[in-house]
């Protein structure tokens, strides 16, 4: 049995801005991974079919990528693909909402695929520090 993780923010930002910021290698370099951790590198070949890799780097200098293949872009709405920690590591899927709500966007991750409950812990820790460096991102370059 694999284990599921819901994580909702609120961004005030509308739903093209936060759909660019996640999709735009530009962009993603710039916010993505929790405190302590530094994209150093992001490709997105933003199209059903097309692959992306990001990676990590840990303060102790291990550098960990993240890689998947997009199963279905709507933009500015939903985003799902496949996730992969790893050469070796089973395909996790990601599915990103994202929904107007007046001046916001209510942002939903849900991560299915997770092969243990450790591992979806890991990964609630990362995506709450992901989500909060694209808050801060994102209400940083409004001005």
């Amino acid at each position: 049995m694999t284990a599921v993780l819901i994580v909702r923010k609120s961004i005030r930002a509308s739903p093209e801005r936060v759909f660019d910021a996640w999709t735009q290698p530009e962009h993603l370099r710039l916010w993505w991974g929790p405190k302590s951790v530094e994209c150093i590198d992001a490709e997105v070949d933003l199209r059903v079919g097309g692959r992306y890799r990001i990676a990590n780097q840990f303060p102790d200098g291990k550098v960990l990528w993240i890689s998947g293949e997009f199963e279905t872009i709507e933009r500015p709405h939903r985003l799902v693909y496949t996730w992969l920690v790893g050469p070796d590591a089973a395909a996790e899927r990601v599915t990103v909402t994202f929904e107007a709500r007046g001046e916001e966007t209510d942002l939903i991750v849900m991560h299915e695929r997770i092969p243990t409950q450790a591992m979806r812990d890991m990964h609630e820790q990362g995506w709450v520090g992901c989500l909060d460096g694209l808050i801060a991102y994102l209400a940083g370059a409004q001005g």
